[in-house]
């Protein structure tokens, strides 16, 4: 399947943070080895190109870093500094899902349109939020903070499949969270699945062992065959986390902590 022709963007992953204490357990259901160190990155995603740029997700911000026991590289926002982008400036964002590694930043867009499922937002302000396990991954600011963009009319609601710009269109997966979705986008090298938490690494979605953090494993499950359908192979899928990421793509101006997404692997 070729991308829409003449409508390409350069997707461009951006690290800002690690977590080099996570273990084999805690990526995998069923873990080749219980014990075995398998760290996880965190990064935000930026689509630009026909005179527009879109960023996945805000990151988190420095006190919820803190309080969580995450390295720091940067701040989300310096990160998309470092790529040329002002993200002052930035009129969309998707939030992929309100985990407080995602939507922790949204300060740092306040010209941003948010967009988000309306799944997602039900559940983060429903009656599972009463289980304290469940809401674990929530920060209650983060979720306030979409609840002011909405009734500031800085969010838009969706629900499915929706086209936000030319080509770009966002994918309704659900699992790991309640309304957790997926960004397609049309390349140069063809049609790109941004997967986000859907598949934090590319070892969950390849081998179909889901993340452990999950609200209903057999949309995770099934989520992996929606997001591979509509992307253009294996190499497309780009997981949320996984640290091989800065290993497998090219880096932008020579910068190691931001890889080109639409341009071909190098490894």
């Amino acid at each position: 399947m070729a991308a829409t022709p003449g409508i390409t963007y350069e997707i461009l992953a951006l690290r800002y943070g690690t977590f080099d204490g996570r273990m084999q357990f805690q990526n995998f259901m069923i873990p080749d080895d219980h014990a075995a160190p398998d760290p996880l990155d965190f990064y935000i995603f930026a689509i630009r190109g026909n005179g527009r740029t879109i960023v996945m997700d805000t990151g988190f911000n420095l006190e919820s870093a803190k309080r969580r026991g995450r390295a720091v590289m940067r701040t989300p926002a310096q990160a998309l500094l470092d790529a040329g982008i002002d993200p002052t400036e930035v009129k969309d964002v998707i939030l992929t899902h309100m985990h407080w590694d995602h939507a922790g930043g949204m300060e740092y867009f306040p010209k941003a349109m948010f967009h988000i499922q309306a799944a997602e937002m039900s559940y983060c302000t429903g009656p599972c939020m009463c289980e304290p396990f469940l809401r674990r991954p929530f920060d209650v600011e983060d979720v306030q903070s979409a609840i002011a963009a909405l009734y500031a009319d800085r969010m838009k609601v969706h629900e499915g499949t929706v086209e936000v710009a030319p080509g770009i269109t966002l994918h309704l997966i659900g699992g790991h969270s309640g309304g957790i979705q997926a960004i397609r986008v049309p390349t140069a090298r063809g049609w790109v699945m941004l997967a986000g938490d859907a598949s934090h690494l590319w070892r969950n979605i390849r081998r179909r062992n889901p993340f452990p953090v999950v609200v209903n494993v057999e949309r995770m499950l099934k989520g992996f065959d929606i997001i591979n359908g509509l992307a253009d192979g294996e190499d497309h899928v780009i997981p949320g986390h996984d640290p091989l990421i800065l290993k497998r793509f090219p880096p932008l101006n020579g910068n190691p902590e931001i890889v080109r997404l639409d341009l071909p692997p190098i490894a």
